[in-house]
C-alpha cells in the first residue's frame, strides 16, 4: 500500500521524565499499529536533544489519520503526556503526491 499522508512531529518533555514517557509511548505505538491502519509509526528520542521525542508516521489516507486521532487510546496517551510534564507539541501532516527511492 502506498502512503498518501506523512506526519512529522515532536513532543518535548523534561529530560528527567523520559523513562516515564517511554512506557506510555510503547502503549500508544502498539495500539496504533494494531488498530489504526498506519503504514509506519516511528517514535524515538533525539540523541542530541534530551527530552525531545520525534514522530514519523505514514498513513494510507487522511481518513485513516483522522480515525487515529479519535481512537480510544489517544485520550489516555494525551493525559499521560500532560502528567509527564509535556512542554511542547508540534505535528504537521503532508499530502504525498509522489515518491522516489534515493
Amino acid at each position: 500500500m502506498r502512503p498518501k499522508v506523512a506526519v512529522f512531529g515532536i513532543l518535548r518533555f523534561p529530560p528527567d521524565r523520559i523513562s516515564e514517557v517511554q512506557a506510555h509511548l510503547r502503549i500508544l505505538a502498539e495500539a496504533t499499529y494494531q488498530n489504526d491502519g498506519c503504514i509506519a509509526y516511528d517514535v524515538g528520542e533525539d540523541p542530541f536533544d534530551p527530552g525531545l521525542i520525534r514522530f514519523f508516521e505514514l498513513w494510507p489516507d487522511h481518513e485513516s489519520l483522522s480515525r487515529h486521532l479519535q481512537a480510544p487510546h489517544i485520550e489516555p496517551w494525551l493525559a499521560a503526556a500532560r502528567n509527564c510534564g509535556l512542554l511542547e507539541r508540534k505535528f504537521t501532516a503532508y499530502a504525498i503526491t509522489g515518491s522516489q527511492e534515493i
